[in-house]
């Protein structure tokens, strides 16, 4: 009876654990995602212009489109699918029992998610204390001679051949190396319901004690939101994910409390009227998110994206942590002419010295043409906030630049804001629904 007893206990307390840390069982799981120039960040400036942080922005944007290799991808190269890792959102979450605060880079453009871990022989200075492992008693190193080290990219045994070691280089030059691990996560969550503390018991993740690069030391590592198996999307068992990103009004506004909003589970559900829904192409790295751009309405002129017979289905990359849209150079001349030939007003040079195509405007541009971008299968019409962006008192540009010769085209996050963006791993789909995301 006494061995009964336990196990029916046992099982009630799985039940309720599993109940509280997987979000296909409840409601899901809702996330605030902190813009790095908003007045909520580590990173933020009081002493800078709405237009230096945006410019700011825009500038980082072209720091990590570069990290998108131009070269053809080689399986064989073991960092062709990771780009810069210093993304426009920082996401807080918890790690290890007890919980240790952990402030992260919330990427899509990468998969592992990864710490600064005691004892470190090479970090970064970061303002939060490093995650010590031998004070969290649910962390566990991953052997080395299991299924998920082997079929993790550039892993290696330790010294003693007994813990499985993960590496990652970025392109500029960044790179974390350390133990592959296994711990609880733990998140925020807030919704229409109130607030909730959400965990997840063995997360794989990277416990870095050799990090260093461009980190600034706000964050503490990176959260990987990318499609591969290690990401926490995947890891989370939903394989579902959604964001919802604030106006640039928004993030510079400390008088605002709205924020960016990131779902998981049931949460990340889009649907209802107005949603345009879009294929997910699988391509090598599967870290990215790339659609399929058919083409550019502006008014009643349709531009189209390539020659329509002969178009490659996966050419553009859809990127939260990339600030500006990048399109090949002859079509963002079609765009950008034919933007031109509806307004009269006078151009000039960006102040910011970032954009090719501005206006002399203290109010919003009146009277602009309709500009809808065709995904297969989805027409997302844009609002006047994702087509134009102000960088200055006096100057209204078009948020988008050329990109010249062959290389990654990248649809970004300025294109994104106020649309509610649902990305679906499993129907490998990705939606869109206009929403003010600032309510």
């Amino acid at each position: 009876m006494v061995f009964k007893s336990i196990f029916i206990a046992l099982i009630i307390s799985l039940i309720i654990s599993i109940s509280k840390c997987n979000p296909s069982s409840t409601k899901g799981l809702t996330v605030d995602l902190i813009h790095r120039d908003s007045p909520q960040s580590p990173y933020y400036n009081p002493s800078l212009s709405p237009y230096q942080r945006l410019a700011n922005a825009m500038r980082r944007s072209f720091d990590r489109a570069r990290r998108f290799k131009l070269d053809p991808i080689s399986p064989k190269s073991p960092e062709s699918d990771l780009i810069l890792s210093n993304g426009e959102y920082l996401m807080e979450y918890s790690i290890g029992t007890p919980p240790i605060p952990s402030l992260a880079i919330a990427d899509t453009g990468s998969d592992i998610t990864w710490t600064q871990c005691q004892p470190c022989t090479e970090c970064f200075k970061q303002k939060l204390p490093l995650f010590d492992p031998k004070n969290s008693s649910t962390y566990k190193n991953i052997p080395c001679d299991t299924k998920y080290c082997s079929s993790f990219r550039r892993t290696s045994c330790s010294d003693n051949n007994k813990n499985c070691i993960y590496s990652a280089a970025y392109g500029d030059g960044s790179f974390t190396k350390g133990d592959l691990a296994t711990d609880t996560i733990t998140l925020d969550s807030s919704d229409d319901d109130g607030k909730s503390v959400v965990s997840f018991p063995d997360i794989k993740f990277g416990c870095g004690f050799k990090n260093g690069g461009i980190f600034d030391g706000g964050e503490s590592g990176i959260v990987g939101l990318g499609g591969g198996p290690a990401s926490l999307v995947n890891q989370l068992g939903q394989g579902k994910f959604s964001y919802c990103l604030v106006s640039p009004s928004d993030n510079n506004n400390s008088t605002k409390s709205s924020s960016s909003k990131l779902n998981f589970g049931a949460n990340a559900d889009v649907s209802g009227s107005g949603v345009a829904t879009t294929p997910l192409v699988k391509k090598v790295p599967e870290t990215f998110y790339y659609l399929t751009l058919e083409g550019i309405s502006v008014g009643n002129q349709r531009l189209e994206f390539g020659d329509p017979t002969a178009r490659e289905d996966g050419n553009i990359i859809i990127d939260s942590g990339t600030t500006l849209t990048f399109l090949p150079f002859e079509f963002y001349l079609s765009y950008m002419n034919a933007i031109k030939s509806y307004i009269k007003l006078k151009q000039i040079e960006d102040p910011q010295h970032v954009l090719t195509l501005c206006y002399h405007s203290k109010t919003d541009i009146k009277n602009i043409p309709d500009v809808t971008v065709h995904f297969r299968g989805a027409d997302v019409k844009l609002k006047y906030e994702n087509v134009f962006v102000r960088t200055s008192d006096v100057a209204v540009c078009l948020a988008a630049r050329p990109v010249p010769g062959a290389g990654y085209y990248i649809y970004g996050n300025l294109a994104q804001m106020d649309f509610l963006v649902g990305y679906d791993l499993v129907k490998r789909t990705v939606s869109f629904k206009a929403v003010d995301c600032g309510k």
